[in-house]
C-alpha cells in the first residue's frame, strides 16, 4: 500500500501483532522524496539555530564527551576530541514550525495510537540524530527506557517513531535492532565504572544472532518499543546519515525536559502544511 496516499494510517491487526512480536514495525516510503527535500531545510534551520546558541549554553563532558545544555535542550557532540560536529540535538520540539507539524502528522501519530490503544496522545520526547559523512559515531546497544525510568509512571508505554531523512545501510550506519528484545522489559545496564555505563546494556543480554540491519529509503518509519534494543554502527559511506526520532505518550502528560504539554491535535491531514 502506498502510504502517502491513503487515510487511515493505523495499523492493521497483522502489522499490530508484528510490532508486538518483534518490537519493531517498518513501513517504507511513507514521506516522499520531496517531502524529505523540504524537511532537510527544515531541519538545517532548526540546527543553524541551535549552533548560534551554542556559544551561550552550559558546557560539560561526561566520560570526556562533550555536550552543551541550552536551556532545556540538550547538544551533543561527535566523540573525537576538539569536534563541532553536532550528533544529538534533544529534543528538537520549538525550533522549526514544519517539524513541529511533521510531528502531528496522521502518518506517524495515527500507527502511535494503534500502539497505545487510545486517540488521545502527547509528545514525550523527540530528538535529531546526526552522523557526518565518514566520521559520524555510532550508537552502542541499548534501550530507551531506562533513561527515563526516574521520569515516567510508565516507561514501557513509551513507543518512538523513527523518521529516516536520507537512504539508510550498513555503510552509513543505519538502525540496527536485536528482535523480540522489548520482551524483556528493563534490563540491567553495565557496572563498567564510567559515567555512561549504565545506560548501555549488558553485554550477556544482547542476542547477536538476533541481530537485524534496518536498511531502508529515505521518508520510511520504524516504529519501535522502548524496551527494544538498538543501536548502530559509525558512518563510513561519503554520505551522511540524519534521523528524526520521536517519542509519544498515552493521554496529555507533560514532556520530558521542558514540562510542556504537546498535545496532539487531530489534523485531519495526511503530514505538515
Amino acid at each position: 500500500m502506498d502510504r502517502r496516499h491513503t487515510d487511515n494510517y493505523y495499523f492493521s491487526e497483522a502489522e499490530l501483532s508484528t510490532y508486538k512480536e518483534k518490537g519493531y514495525l517498518i513501513r517504507k516510503k511513507v514521506f516522499s522524496s520531496e517531502e524529505i527535500k523540504e524537511l532537510r531545510i527544515s531541519l538545517n534551520s532548526a540546527l543553524c539555530t541551535i549552533r548560534g546558541l551554542v556559544p551561550s549554553g552550559d558546557r560539560y563532558f561526561l566520560d570526556g564527551k562533550q555536550f552543551v545544555d541550552i536551556g532545556t535542550t540538550t547538544v551533543q557532540f561527535e566523540h573525537f576530541k576538539g569536534s563541532e560536529d553536532i550528533r544529538v540535538v534533544e529534543p528538537v520540539s520549538g525550533l522549526s514550525v514544519s517539524l513541529d507539524a511533521l510531528m502531528e502528522s496522521p502518518r506517524i501519530v495515527d500507527p502511535v495510537k494503534s500502539i497505545l490503544e487510545t486517540e488521545i496522545i502527547s509528545i514525550w520526547t523527540n530528538k535529531i540524530n546526526l552522523k557526518v559523512e565518514k566520521r559520524g559515531s555510532g550508537f552502542d546497544w541499548h534501550q530507551d527506557s531506562p533513561y527515563w525510568i526516574h521520569d515516567h509512571h510508565d516507561v514501557g508505554s513509551l513507543p518512538n517513531v523513527y523518521l529516516a531523512f536520507d537512504d539508510t545501510n550498513k555503510k552509513n550506519g543505519c538502525l540496527r535492532v536485536i528482535e523480540s528484545s522489548h520482551t524483556k522489559g528493563c534490563l540491567p545496564g553495565r557496572e563498567d565504572g564510567t559515567q555512561l555505563g549504565g545506560f548501555f546494556t549488558k553485554w550477556e543480554e544482547i542476542k547477536s544472532d538476533l541481530e537485524v540491519c534496518i536498511e531502508m529509503p529515505l521518508g520510511s518509519l520504524v516504529f519501535f518499543d522502548p524496551h527494544l534494543i538498538h543501536g548502530s554502527e559509525p558512518n563510513t559511506s561519503s554520505r551522511p546519515r540524519r534521523a528524526l526520532i520521536m517519542t509519544y505518550q498515552a493521554g496529555n502528560y507533560p514532556m520530558l525536559k521542558t514540562g510542556k504539554i504537546k498535545e496532539i491535535r487531530s489534523l485531519g491531514v495526511s503530514g505538515p502544511e
